[in-house]
Order: structure tokens, then C-alpha cells, then sequence
């Protein structure tokens, strides 16, 4: 007989909406609501079940702080038995406790049966399940420079999973990542030299954990992980991760003059010692926070120092790998998104589609993200039906995408379609869209 705990939520709540939607977003607050208004569990036995105080409990409830720690998302999805994949991870033990009666036979056995199950709910629940259980290696009780590299070496393999995944997917692989090394930093022996090797080490894992929670619409977090960053790149002497962490924060800075202070304040960390693919991407979202701005000469000069950056950078200068992705297509990109925001569709337009004809469609969120400034720039400039047409493949491209950024940039490109809802190709890509 199996035996579900006195918190186990029921199977009709987990189904309903606003749950699910709660769950997802790790949203505690509402869930523990939703427990207590609608399965009758108590707030004492709730705080029991999770070990978390009923103060917290409470304050949780009503809408004040969140639960961010990758192992208490786990402890509470435990003790509400809530499937792993509601709440991104992958299936729990007692999910495979609880397989049906008829699949344990002798015959196949218990732990092939279990095997293929788990392989299963992964692949049924999607790759986001499946990411947080990545291995991660046995702290050693002295860290020493050689096993930094190991960690930094580590970092950068999952950071191409960026490449192909939303921040939706990606985020607590980053965290726990981060909070890994956060949590050595701690406990760990190490020298002077080797403590500054990890506290740069945090700082670029805070600013990739970040990067994926702005990607999935973790606004509040990201900030949050940026200021540690720069604190962490601050404390560690690393300049260019200072800077990076300055670009970030203005990136997603709503203020537009501040964000354009912010950006300059960035690129004031640049010496002769920073590597060019750096400075350039400094450079580009100095320039990015200016266009938004309307400030079109700023931008120009931003674009240009940018451009230089990239043409003087030495062949074999060594780029951190966290800015390695930036290249001649990338600030063309960047340069096209720009003109758009300035209401120069002759200017974007060109260096838009050539660049995005360089772009692999494997890279569907950012491919998505990028023809929809496209589709912006070719409204501005009347063409409505090479609007539609390029709006058309950014609404494929981005289905499925674990990432809120896409959906942001489209809305307002259809919004602006639905003027030319009598154009044909226009009412095509509004039923795409609608579907």
C-alpha cells in the first residue's frame, strides 16, 4: 500500500490552472494558498512538512519573498508531492514508488522498469526536468587553482546550452551551479590567490544564473544575481566581469537615461589589458542603451568603438569564454536592432537581413528574438507583407521556446500588423498567431 503524506496535494489541484501556473513559477506563495483554501492542509503542517517556520509560511502567503533555493524547492515539492516536472526537475523517488502494480514483474525486473520510466517522465515532462539533476562533483575540502579551471572548464560546457535552451530551462542548472561555488567559498581552504580565482568564478556563474532568469521572466532574481556578481567581480579584482555585470544590469534597466548611465559606467572599466571581444561587447550595449534612449549619436559612436574593438582584436589574443560569442554577425545584429529602435529602417534593414541569413535557425529563441526587430524595421518602412512574412517565421521558430522574450518582442509587432488586417498575407500570420 502506498502511503501519501497529510500534505500531499490532490491530484484535481495539481491539474487546476492557477496551481500549475503557481508551480511553474515557483510562485510558494500562491501554492500554500491554494493548499490551505482548497485542500484544507494547514499552514502549521505545511511549515512541518517543508521545515520552513510558520511565520515564513504565512509571510509567503501573503505575497512577501519567495523560495529560491534550489534544495527547498525540492523539499517542498516532497512533502506536497508535486510530480518533479511541475516545478523543473527531474522525477522524484517516490514517483517511481508509485508506478503502477502491473510493471514490476519478474520478468522484466523492478530496475530496468524504473530505468526506462524515469527516461520516460523526462522525456514526456521535457528537457527542463531533467537539467537540474545534472551530477555535480564532491566538493574537496582545499581548492586548489587546477580545480578551478576544472569548475570554469565545467561552466563553460553548460553555458552552450544557452545556445539551444530558454532561460526557462536553463535557470536552476545555473543557480544550483552558482550556489555550489558560493557554498565552497564558505567551507573550502583556500589561499589568497586561489579564493580570488573563485570569486571571479562566482561572479561569472552569478551572471550566467542571472542571464537565464531574465531570459525566463525572473526579473527580481536576475537584478539580484547581478549585484552579487558585481560584488563578487569587485571583490576578485576582475575588470571585465565588473563591466559585464555594469552591461547587464543596464540591459534590463527600465529607466532609459539610467540604463545609459549604467552603460557607461561599464564601458569606464575598460583598460588596455581587456580583451577586444570584451570591449566589444561593452561597446554594443552601451549602444543598445542609447538607441533605446533616442539618442542616435551616442549610439553611432558606440557601435563604431564596438566595430574597432573587434577589427584590432589579435588572432590569437584569448577571449574569456563568456564573450566568445561575440562576432562580426553578433554586432551587425546588434547594429540592425538599433538602427530599428531609431525608426531607421534603411539603415537596418540590410545589415538585419544579411546577418540574420548567416543565422542557423538552431538558434531558434535568439533567431526568433532578432527577426521580430526585422519585422519592426519593415513596418516602419511600409512593407507590410515582408513584415508579415518575417513575423511568420519568428512565430515558428519560437513555439516551444522556454523563454518570455520572444513573446514580449512579438506582441507588439502583431499589434501593430492587425492595422493591415484587410493585406492577405497580414490575416495569414494573425490566424499563425492566434492558433
Amino acid at each position: 500500500m502506498i502511503h501519501h503524506p497529510p500534505t500531499a496535494l490532490p491530484a484535481e489541484l495539481l491539474n487546476d490552472e492557477e496551481m500549475t501556473r503557481a508551480l511553474h513559477l515557483h510562485d510558494f506563495g500562491t501554492v500554500f494558498q491554494l493548499a490551505r483554501s482548497r485542500a484544507g492542509i494547514s499552514y502549521s503542517k505545511i511549515a512541518a512538512a517543508c521545515d520552513i517556520k510558520k511565520e515564513r509560511v504565512s509571510a509567503l502567503a501573503k505575497g512577501n519573498g519567495r523560495i529560491t533555493t534550489f534544495g527547498k524547492v525540492v523539499e517542498i515539492a516532497d512533502a506536497l508531492r508535486v510530480p518533479g516536472h511541475m516545478v523543473g526537475l527531474a522525477p522524484r523517488p517516490w514517483e517511481l514508488e508509485e508506478l503502477p502494480a502491473h510493471m514490476h514483474s519478474e520478468e522484466i525486473g523492478t530496475t530496468n522498469v524504473r530505468r526506462r520510466t524515469v527516461l520516460n517522465l523526462a522525456t514526456s515532462a521535457g528537457l527542463a526536468a531533467a537539467l537540474p539533476a545534472l551530477h555535480q562533483p564532491p566538493a574537496p575540502k582545499t581548492v586548489t587553482a587546477g580545480y578551478v579551471d576544472q569548475l570554469r572548464a565545467r561552466t563553460a560546457r553548460l553555458r552552450r546550452l544557452d545556445d539551444l535552451l530558454g532561460g526557462g530551462d536553463t535557470y536552476r542548472v545555473y543557480l544550483s551551479e552558482y550556489q555550489r561555488t558560493r557554498s565552497m567559498l564558505r567551507t573550502a581552504s583556500t589561499t589568497d590567490d586561489t579564493r580570488r580565482l573563485m570569486l571571479s568564478l562566482l561572479a561569472e556563474q552569478a551572471q550566467q544564473a542571472g542571464w537565464a532568469a531574465f531570459d525566463g521572466g525572473r526579473m527580481a532574481e536576475a537584478q539580484g544575481l547581478y549585484r552579487e556578481s558585481m560584488t563578487a567581480a569587485r571583490d576578485a579584482e576582475d575588470g571585465p566581469l565588473l563591466g559585464n555585470a555594469y552591461a547587464f544590469l543596464a540591459y534590463q534597466t527600465a529607466d532609459r537615461d539610467q540604463a545609459v548611465e549604467i552603460a557607461t559606467r561599464s564601458c569606464a572599466t575598460i583598460t588596455g589589458a581587456t580583451p577586444a571581444g570584451v570591449q566589444a561587447l561593452l561597446y554594443e550595449r552601451k549602444a543598445w542603451a542609447c538607441a533605446v534612449a533616442d539618442r542616435p549619436a551616442e549610439t553611432e559612436r558606440a557601435l563604431n568603438s564596438a566595430r574597432t574593438a573587434l577589427e584590432e582584436q589579435q588572432r590569437d589574443e584569448e577571449q574569456p569564454d563568456w564573450a566568445a560569442w561575440v562576432d562580426q554577425t553578433e554586432l551587425d545584429i546588434m547594429s540592425g536592432r538599433c538602427w530599428t529602435e531609431l525608426r531607421r529602417p534603411l539603415r537596418a534593414v540590410p545589415v538585419l537581413t544579411k546577418a540574420l541569413a548567416r543565422y542557423d535557425d538552431s538558434h531558434a529563441r535568439d533567431k526568433a528574438l532578432y527577426l521580430t526587430w526585422l519585422a519592426d524595421a519593415y513596418l516602419t518602412a511600409g512593407e507590410v507583407e515582408e513584415a508579415a512574412a518575417t513575423t511568420s517565421k519568428a512565430l515558428r521558430l519560437s513555439v516551444g521556446v522556454a523563454s518570455v522574450r520572444p513573446r514580449q518582442r512579438l506582441a507588439p509587432v502583431l499589434k501593430q500588423l492587425r492595422q493591415h488586417h484587410d493585406v492577405p498575407a497580414v490575416r495569414g500570420v494573425l490566424e499563425q498567431a492566434a492558433g
